[in-house]
């Protein structure tokens, strides 16, 4: 029976016999029982499966990348609107699992970085990163893409220098803004304003007044300051373990950033949230300020950072937005960092998020990087997302139709963003296969491309993303499990949910089209389950602080047989909210580098691998 791939190479047609056939309901039949209670086509996996676009920023300098940074949710009407930086356009999405791009009809020239965005008056506004005053657009039909001016020009920020003379600023002066700002509207109808990203100013904050009154006026309304602005936060690095800058915190030498600004309000509590310490690093984070008033005074959260993911094949939560979807529940999106070809090379993620009925906020990111269902209602108190459904490809044997020096199909099964697999041409017919290494029940697959001399710096009709995805079990008969073939979009992170669980040893990725110059995979991610049961608790033999009480060291007995572990802690045992992912073939000691002094932690490790997830193992007591 032939295979697509030579399908797509000879052009003969596919021929069944019998004993294909056969095997193909073997393969199906499998996961026939399980199907009835599939959750199909409500799961998703992160990276976020957007149309990222292509960035402009070094096109000069040759450097071709897909990215998405800073996302900012908001709901208007039936639908939620995903802003990003320098995207030209935006998402929309009825189920916060589908996104559809949106090319508006006017759009900041330059594009905007960092967008804030806000639904007051029954209309969608955005507001642009900026060092100047800019325009305010607003939308009351955003789905469509139709955009008016607000007011066509911003007041200037009270206080704050122009562009260009920060070094005449004297003491009391404000930098140039509002940078990545924040809008937030009260219960009272009251509108603020939050800004900044800085290693060396605070976040800012003030009252404005949007006009709403004066409507009349059309776009040469004016803005105004209601207040003068106040500094609401700093970083302090010297408390806060997490907001040291570097490689899992490692770089003393640069000041972190405090930057994206985020306003919640919950219950009589406003909840400001900030992205830190920097991009470009595996410990972007989420962290959080809770207060009685929009412009504080704030009080830092002992449980911070409430969002952070340095361990996987994700890493990176910072720089986001909290809202609820349909049913209640809070979400929490956040940037997840690639830096392959520049350092702010990004894509974004999606968590479960909500806060305790003491207040505590908290963002789930355990198996963050897993697929996740999204629910059709309310979640009970400690429910998970998490499908259960396993990584079933880490480093299992991988081959390739071709490969380039330096760049073989193994580099698709090491769970690293920034190693790929290379095809020696971008043509119809290659194929990447994976050795699951015996019969596992697959139910979702994940194609992460990597960009490499793509030559690409904006969007165009070609860059769309097409493939065929095959499986077999003895490696000789094949059947179709997904067909993407005739797929009009891109896809930088293709996320496909298998229409019903799937008897698979071998999977095949199929190529047809990128848009790109060559065709490099990142990652060929498999997910699904292997038979029996899942594997015993690691034995936690110690978990101390470190004389830097910032710090602290874990470290656990191997488990045989398991994938990897996760190192869970948080301020009780019910509230092990904190997890660092880690592989088997990773040493079993780990140093945690983000805790607050003055703060007593409970931890745990839990081990996993592709049959589920153990249980905890003991507990133990990081004291202050």
């Amino acid at each position: 029976m032939p295979s697509t791939a030579q399908r797509l190479i000879r052009h003969r047609p596919r021929l069944r016999t019998i004993r294909s056939i056969l095997l193909v309901a073997g393969l199906l039949g499998a996961g026939a029982v399980a199907a009835s209670t599939s959750i199909s086509g409500r799961t998703w996996a992160n990276p976020v499966d957007l149309d990222y676009r292509y960035n402009y920023e070094q096109m000069n300098q040759g450097i071709s990348y897909r990215t998405g940074a800073d996302p900012a949710v908001v709901r208007y009407h039936d639908a939620w609107y995903l802003f990003l930086t320098l995207a030209d356009g935006y998402w929309r999405s009825t189920d916060l699992v589908h996104w559809q791009f949106v090319k508006p009809d006017r759009w900041p020239f330059d594009g905007p970085v960092a967008p804030a965005t806000l639904v007051a008056d029954d209309k969608l506004f955005l507001m642009q990163a900026a060092m100047e005053p800019r325009p305010l657009l607003y939308s009351t039909d955003p789905a469509q893409g139709r955009w008016q001016f607000w007011t066509r020009l911003l007041p200037p920020v009270p206080g704050a220098v122009w562009s260009g003379h920060e070094s005449a600023m004297k003491p009391g002066d404000l930098p140039p803004g509002p940078w990545d700002p924040g809008l937030f509207q009260d219960r009272d109808g009251k509108v603020y304003l939050y800004w900044d990203s800085s290693n060396v100013f605070p976040l800012y904050g003030a009252q404005i007044d949007l006009a709403s009154d004066h409507a009349d006026q059309g776009e040469g309304k004016r803005v105004a300051f209601i207040t003068k602005p106040v500094a609401l936060l700093k970083a302090d690095p010297a408390m806060h373990g997490w907001e040291r800058f570097g490689q899992d915190h490692d770089d003393p030498t640069i000041a972190p950033y405090v930057e994206g600004a985020w306003m919640n309000r919950h219950g009589n509590r406003y909840y400001l949230q900030y992205g830190a310490p920097g991009t470009e690093y595996n410990v972007y984070a989420t962290g959080v300020y809770v207060g009685d008033h929009p412009l504080g005074p704030f009080h830092y959260a002992p449980y911070n950072p409430v969002g952070y993911k340095p361990g996987g094949f994700v890493v990176g939560a910072g720089h986001g937005s909290t809202f609820q979807d349909a049913y209640g529940n809070y979400w929490n999106t956040g940037t997840a960092w690639i830096g392959l070809n520049w350092k702010f090379e990004r894509r974004i993620d999606l968590f479960p998020a909500g806060f305790h009925a003491d207040g505590q906020m908290w963002v789930d990111t355990r198996f963050g990087d897993f697929p996740q269902r999204m629910p059709d209602h309310r979640l009970r108190e400690g429910e998970s997302t998490f499908t259960g459904w396993m990584l079933l490809s880490y480093r299992k044997t991988a081959q390739a139709s071709s490969s380039t020096a330096g760049h073989p199909a193994a580099d698709a099964t090491d769970e690293n963003p920034r190693t790929f697999w290379l095809a020696t041409a971008n043509t119809p017919g290659q194929t990447l296969t994976l050795d699951l290494g015996g019969p596992r029940t697959v139910r979702a697959v994940q194609i992460n491309y990597a960009d490499f001399e793509s030559g690409r710096y904006g969007d165009a009709p070609d860059i769309v993303t097409r493939f065929v995805l095959e499986g077999s079990l003895d490696g000789k008969h094949w059947i179709r499990v997904a067909d993407r073939s005739h797929d009009t979009s891109d896809h930088a992170n293709a996320y496909v949910e298998l229409e019903q669980p799937t008897r698979l040893r071998y999977l095949r990725y199929v190529h047809v089209h990128v848009g790109a110059k060559n065709l490099a995979i990142a990652d060929l991610r498999v997910f699904g389950n292997a038979d029996g049961p899942p594997p015993p608790a690691p034995v936690l033999v110690s978990a101390r602080r470190l004389p830097d009480a910032r710090d602290a060291e874990i470290v656990w007995k191997a488990v045989p047989g398991a994938v990897g572990y996760n190192v869970r802690w948080g301020l009780s045992a019910d509230r092990l909210h904190e997890c660092y992912q880690r592989f088997a073939d990773q040493p079993t000691r780990l140093k945690l580098s983000s805790l607050n002094k003055g703060v007593r932690y409970v931890v745990a490790v839990e081990a996993f691998d592709e049959r589920g997830v153990s249980v905890l193992s003991r507990t133990a007591t990081l004291d202050p």
